[in-house]
C-alpha cells in the first residue's frame, strides 16, 4: 500500500457539505479514495475532504504558532 498521510476514516454519521471543486481536484480525491481504500470500496471524495483538512491544520505550524499568540 502506498504511504498516505490519511489513516483509516472513521464511520460517522453523514453530514452533508456542498461545496464546487476544479474538476482536476475531484479526480485527485477519487484517486486518493481508491488509494486509501486498499482494493476495497473507494472513498467518496466528500468523506475525504474533512479528515483532509482536520490533518492539514493540525500540521501547519504557522497556524499552531498563530492560535497560541492570539488565543
Amino acid at each position: 500500500m502506498a504511504k498516505l498521510k490519511l489513516g483509516p476514516i472513521a464511520d460517522d454519521k453523514p453530514v452533508k457539505v456542498t461545496v464546487e471543486l476544479p474538476a482536476a481536484l475531484h479526480r485527485d480525491l477519487t484517486d486518493y479514495g481508491r488509494l486509501l481504500a486498499e482494493g476495497g470500496a473507494p472513498i467518496e471524495p466528500a468523506k475525504l475532504i474533512v479528515p483532509m483538512l482536520e490533518r492539514f491544520i493540525s500540521t501547519d505550524r504557522g497556524f499552531a504558532k498563530g492560535r497560541r499568540t492570539t488565543g
